[in-house]
């Protein structure tokens, strides 16, 4: 069958449930009342040179949620790379909370300092990007929030020779509603010259 995006049910349904797995940005901010922590998982990457992150949250000017407009108020955030374990506590950081809970505590999840920017970042992720606001595009019903990643945290035993091993980062992708995938099944195939 062929047809627009409603005719499979909602845009949101097929177009979450058709590109997958998506990555999950597990953003932190930090604003004057409390440290804010939520999931996004449309997230990814958009320019190497300069190293551009982007994630797109719901909302637009006063309907935004607490986490882009911190990133966009103060300027910076940091992406947490979610890993299978830490999914349990990424999944309690996507309650609706009042304005003002530090979602940290919340989830009793342990903070650690950011180096360059002064929101904190998850002291168990395994990679966390820490970034200064480089745009932001209104598009549609959603805001798009660019960073540009100014310092990376990369644990030790995620690393093979001084190098990010992805045979070791056992992230977790988004696929649709309650559904998530990781990266165990791995394979290679050769790119043709």
């Amino acid at each position: 069958m062929d047809g627009s995006p409603t005719d499979f049910g909602s845009a949101y349904r097929v177009l979450s449930g058709a590109v997958i797995p998506r990555p999950i940005a597990w953003v932190s901010t930090h604003n004057e009342d409390a440290d804010n922590l939520a999931p996004y998982s449309f997230f990814t990457v958009a320019s190497i040179d300069p190293p551009i992150v982007v994630f797109a949250p719901v909302g637009r000017g006063d309907s935004l949620k607490d986490t882009p407009r911190n990133a966009i108020e103060h300027g910076e955030f940091v992406i947490n790379i979610v890993t299978g374990d830490l999914v349990e506590a990424m999944n309690q950081t996507a309650a609706t909370v009042d304005s003002g809970v530090d979602e940290f505590e919340h989830a009793g999840i342990e903070k650690a300092e950011s180096t360059v920017v002064d929101a904190p970042r998850v002291a168990d992720a395994h990679v966390a990007f820490e970034c200064t606001l480089h745009d932001t595009i209104e598009m549609g019903s959603s805001t798009l929030v660019f960073g540009e990643v100014v310092h990376v945290h990369v644990a030790d035993n995620v690393l093979t020779d001084g190098k990010l091993d992805t045979t070791k980062l056992d992230a977790v992708g988004r696929l649709a509603g309650s559904q998530y995938a990781t990266t165990r099944d791995r394979f290679e195939l050769t790119r043709p010259p």
